[in-house]
């Protein structure tokens, strides 16, 4: 039962036993029945003072319960002119401003690490309880490949089946790893936790190293490569060069034929050894690209009409599908023409003989070309292993195919990948920059 009911209960009896005390006295003396009237009715009043005294402290109260449901933390209470209720109304208004002031401080918090999250290079990934997506930044929808935020959110990381997003799942909810996908990228991927409202909440961060590991590994490899190419060139100038010496002396004796060609066979030796150093040190010296306006459909009907015929030679189709529109982009066309031709001499290789090698170039933000080849594929660590300096799956490979394909597209700022796809054609698609896209 409510206070208010219970205070008009009250009221109600005592004014009948007033009014009851009230008949009885007016058996008595006309005096005592006036001191009664009196008294009856400075009781009313003081009734009626002390509900109204008591109803607008509940209604103050009640009004501050309401601004608490509805926070409503701006709203302040008024004093009801009692000290004790006026006490705890200043209480409450205090506690209504610390509340505004610390909602408010919360907020620019919250706003600026939104700010920030959106604004990171590093990816960040929050899940929820059943690990689907609840947010994700533009930096973890460009490392995952997916086309936008929207696309990711409300999916677990495997339900978005791309290279990175398949290694993610496999790491354990608390670790680091550092993954090397198969377009070249290195990602360090972090599974954290943070806690919100007393439970775990699961997130992901993602840091691209690629950068920087690439640039780690071209030092070392350009420092050994000259190394090695000075060495090797000096000593084999001097061997061929003695070689060649003796070689013409034995030309003016007789019967000396046999050891001629011992001494030919290692000058050939000694000049193909200097050739394969010279190609590693061809690898270090990618000159900077010299840009111009290219049509991207002419590079790859280009590319396609030198190789094939070895294609043809290797029993190979080559297919060519251009995008019915000019396709102008900002490159250096002798660089990325040769690194085409080199995809797909690759390709060849793969399929050996009897397959199709596809050349398609489309656009969709920007001017793509994709080469699809119907060879062996690619393993998961086989491509774990792509575009590292001097990996290579061919028996007598030196590695420096990919490697200059790499460092070509690199710097051009060409994002690429290279995988066998669940139709088991594998693809080299390359996505030239938007900024380079000409209109």
């Amino acid at each position: 039962m409510k206070l208010r009911t219970l205070f008009i209960y009250l009221a109600i009896l005592l004014l009948a036993t007033s009014i009851f005390l009230l008949k009885i006295s007016t058996s008595l003396d006309s005096t005592i029945f006036y001191l009664a009237e009196c008294f009856l009715a400075l009781c009313l009043c003081f009734i009626g003072y002390f509900y109204f005294k008591v109803l607008k402290t509940l209604d103050a109260l009640a009004n501050g319960m309401n601004l608490l449901n509805e926070q409503d933390f701006s709203s302040r209470l008024s004093h009801v002119g009692q000290h004790d209720a006026d006490r705890i109304v200043d209480v409450f208004n205090r506690m209504m401003s610390e509340l505004k002031t610390e909602r408010l401080r919360l907020r620019e918090q919250n706003y600026f690490l939104d700010l920030i999250i959106k604004s990171s290079p590093m990816g960040v990934i929050i899940l929820d309880f059943d690990n689907k997506i609840t947010s994700i930044n533009a930096s973890a929808v460009q490392f995952l490949g997916v086309s936008s935020d929207n696309t990711a959110i409300g999916k677990t990381i495997e339900e978005l089946s791309t290279p990175l997003a398949d290694r993610l799942h496999h790491v354990p909810q608390g670790a680091t790893e550092t993954l090397r996908i198969g377009d070249a990228m290195i990602y360090r991927c972090s599974k954290l936790s943070f806690v919100d409202r007393g439970f775990y909440h699961p997130f992901i961060l993602i840091e691209s190293l690629t950068s920087e590991v690439m640039k780690a590994e071209k030092k070392a490899y350009e420092k050994v490569i000259r190394m090695i190419a000075h060495e090797v060139n000096n000593s084999v100038a001097g061997v061929t060069s003695t070689l060649d010496m003796i070689n013409d002396t034995l030309a003016t004796i007789e019967n000396c034929e046999d050891l001629q060609y011992a001494l030919q066979v290692c000058i050939e030796r000694s000049h193909g050894m200097s050739n394969f150093i010279t190609r590693f040190a061809d690898v270090v010296k990618i000159p900077e690209p010299d840009l111009s306006i290219n049509d991207l459909n002419e590079c790859a009907s280009h590319c396609a009409s030198i190789m094939e015929s070895v294609c043809t030679e290797n029993g190979i189709s080559i297919n060519i599908d251009l995008c019915p529109n000019p396709l102008p982009v900002m490159i250096d066309g002798p660089l990325i023409e040769h690194a085409i031709v080199n995809i797909i001499k690759n390709a060849i290789e793969s399929i050996g003989n009897n397959g199709t090698i596809s050349i398609k170039t489309y656009t969709e933000d920007s001017p793509i070309i994709e080469i699809s080849d119907t060879g062996k594929g690619i393993d998961n660590d086989t491509a774990n292993k792509l575009f590292t300096p001097f990996f290579s799956t061919k028996p007598n490979g030196q590695g420096l195919g990919l490697i200059f394909i790499r460092e070509t597209l690199m710097k051009h700022n060409c994002r690429f990948s290279l995988r066998t796809y669940n139709d088991s054609l594998t693809r080299f698609v390359i996505h030239f920059p938007i900024s380079q896209y000409q209109n």
